[in-house]
């Protein structure tokens, strides 16, 4: 058996293991065998993380850095993420099977967000007021929040919490990162860039484990002002009720069904590659997944067939290997839960017209494999429409007319995202405005930058990630009055 590679936490400028001296296990969803080992922190360790970077906000050097040198610093990381992508992103794939590309594509555009909000650092402005009562000077400052956790799921380890760490970092914030326990590795990579880019002690620390044992003390130590969730909606509800106790800001991002729409005017040949991009890519583990396709009824039958015959060419294999399409579930739970929902959704009758199992093929056996799964005649309220089962499984679902589209489309707990096909402009435009939905794409799907804000309605979150919107979500204002005048009027009076 191969030496196991051992990633080390990182708290207050050093790297450690657990207080116990215990440690998890990851696990490579394509050969089903351990390859590396991570710390299995509890409280004392959050503590310590929290500890170091309330001590960097409040009294070291990045509290007394100017905003334009704190700029710098995050376009060094910048560069240094660039440097070592490749290496990022292979530790990547060994530890939550997504396809290298895909992998090495994102790894390779993370810098353009530290770049980018390296910029925004001394952009943040306050103003001065007018006001109303003579002699007063009056003006507000824009300032950080303070300690921020930042808790990170596994599908995509560093492109979500550099949408977490780049914003509130420029803001002038500290941050304690709690990556997924399934796919921790990557995140504890990363840190070994953080003293080269020149970040002080304390300012980036990591804390690796299982939430049950570690979570309340992130979510609830009283040195903590912020946490930043991207997870199930279930979860991030319990974070949001346990940040309540604190009054602490938070920032959810949570989960989708999100409804991909192809009218009958759509070039259908660009709709059926984004239908099939919309799910099937990073196999189907996804907040934006396109899980529901809703098909205009005159064009249904040929866009199901088009789909169906579309996936059967799709390659599952090795994430590794350049030619694979489709790899393995990222957890063997999650693998479970989605063959669980592909047998509810035999049960209440939609009909499967491709896939429905794990794969037969020798050698994807040692590997966390569902084939790429559709199914027909969905109506929208089964629980395969309705429920979140974030694997390659598709819904596809006919409607009528603009109206019914809209009708089915909304007609969900969530509003991440949606897409929608057409070659009619004010059908575009229209569309766009009365889904319920944080994005929007017209005749593309899975769009994602770090100039545009990213975030749902409804249970699919709370507040804005990218774009000039996200650094407003680690800042808070105060108002500052200075009296002109001399001496002081009435003390009992407001004025």
């Amino acid at each position: 058996m191969a030496e196991l590679v051992r990633f080390r936490n990182f708290i207050g400028g050093e790297t450690c293991a657990s207080a116990t001296g215990r440690w998890l296990t990851s696990i490579n969803p394509y050969t089903g065998a351990a390859w590396a080992e991570v710390p299995q922190c509890g409280a004392a360790d959050a503590e310590a993380a929290i500890d170091a970077a309330h001590t960097a906000f409040t009294g070291g050097p990045w509290a007394r850095i100017t905003a334009t040198a704190r700029g710098k610093v995050l376009r060094r990381f910048a560069d240094l993420i660039a440097r070592d992508a490749e290496k990022l992103a292979a530790i990547e794939v060994r530890d939550n099977g997504k396809l290298l590309a895909e992998m090495s594509g994102q790894v390779r555009y993370i810098p353009e967000w530290f770049h980018y909000f390296g910029g925004l650092a001394d952009k943040i402005e306050g103003g001065v007021l007018p006001s109303d009562k003579p002699e007063m000077f009056v003006y507000t400052r824009r300032e950080p929040l303070g300690v921020v956790v930042a808790i990170t799921p596994w599908n995509s380890p560093l492109l979500l919490l550099t949408w977490k760490l780049a914003p509130a970092l420029a803001a002038g914030n500290t941050i304690v990162i709690k990556p997924s326990e399934f796919t921790s590795c990557s995140t504890l990579a990363l840190m070994e860039l953080v003293k080269e880019a020149g970040f002080p002690e304390g300012v980036i620390n990591t804390v690796t484990g299982y939430g049950s044992e570690i979570g309340s003390t992130l979510v609830e130590h009283p040195k903590v002002a912020k946490v930043a969730f991207t997870g199930s909606d279930a979860t991030g509800a319990a974070v949001y009720a346990a940040a309540a106790k604190g009054i602490k800001h938070v920032t959810l991002e949570l989960g989708g069904k999100s409804p991909n729409i192809i009218f009958a005017d759509a070039n259908l040949g660009d709709a059926v590659k984004g239908a099939i991009s919309g799910i099937f890519a990073a196999s189907g583990q996804t907040c934006i997944a396109g899980s529901r396709l809703l098909v205009q009824s005159s064009v249904y039958e040929e866009v199901c067939a088009q789909v169906v015959a579309f996936a059967k060419t799709a390659k599952l294999g090795d994430p590794m290997e350049s030619t694979t399409q489709v790899g393995p579930i990222t957890t063997l739970p999650q693998r479970s839960k989605v063959l669980s929902y592909i047998d509810i959704a035999k049960s209440e009758g939609a009909r499967c017209l491709l896939g429905g199992k794990t794969p037969s093929a020798p050698d994807l056996a040692q590997g966390w494999f569902v084939e790429p799964t559709i199914f027909g005649d969905v109506s929208n309220d089964m629980r395969i429409a309705r429920e979140e089962v974030f694997g390659p499984v598709l819904a596809i679902i006919p409607f009528e007319d603009d109206n019914h589209a809209v009708d089915i489309a909304n007609d969900t707990i969530y509003g991440l995202a949606a897409g929608v096909w057409t070659s009619n402009i004010r059908r575009a435009i229209t569309m766009a405005e009365r889904i319920r939905a944080g994005t929007v794409w017209i005749n593309t799907y899975r769009a994602v930058s770090f100039l545009a804000p990213f975030g749902g309605y409804k249970k699919s979150g709370i507040g804005r990630e990218s774009g000039q919107a996200a650094i407003d979500e680690y800042l808070q204002t105060k108002c500052v009055w200075i009296n002109l005048a001399e001496g002081v009027p009435n003390p009992f009076v407001l004025r």
